[in-house]
């Protein structure tokens, strides 16, 4: 059994078209209440989500870095008073303990609760339009020479 550090967590599994919540709540020395709700990933839906762990009391909120997905997620919910973890997807996947038929999402907030979730580097929001606004240049360079 993990010890748990956080009262108040939530896992992210996003995909291209949902984004599934899974909300642990409760004392650290008991197993947590657990509340799953699935949105969906236009911005009113991020903004929902946002709002839901507002409501919730979450204090921290960790998803994966799998492709691009986590991107307009992560820059709808940083305008929310919450603190965002971006795991790396490689690391989650080898950590021991894993129920097969436990959900992403549940899994990710059970990690991030016992606190064993690393971080990766998120730059802050000018870095990542700016290279946005470069990889898209790039492209159009390419495109017509």
């Amino acid at each position: 059994m993990m010890d748990a550090i956080l009262k108040r967590c939530a896992g992210l599994d996003v995909h291209q078209e949902t984004v599934v919540a899974c909300v642990l709540t409760g004392p650290l020395e008991r197993s947590p209440v657990r509340e799953i709700r699935t949105f969906g990933t236009m911005t009113e839906d991020l903004l929902e989500l946002g709002e839901w762990l507002v409501e919730q009391q979450c204090s921290h909120v960790a998803k994966e870095s799998t492709g691009v997905y986590w991107k307009p997620v992560w820059n709808v919910l940083e305008a929310f008073d919450l603190s965002l973890l971006l795991a790396n997807a490689y690391h989650i996947k080898n950590l021991p303990g894993r129920k097969i038929d436990m959900k992403d999402a549940e899994w990710i907030a059970k990690l991030l609760r016992c606190g064993l979730i690393e971080g990766s580097f998120v730059p802050p929001l000018e870095i990542r339009e700016l290279s946005d606004l470069t990889r898209y240049r790039k492209k159009l360079v390419q495109r017509y020479p």
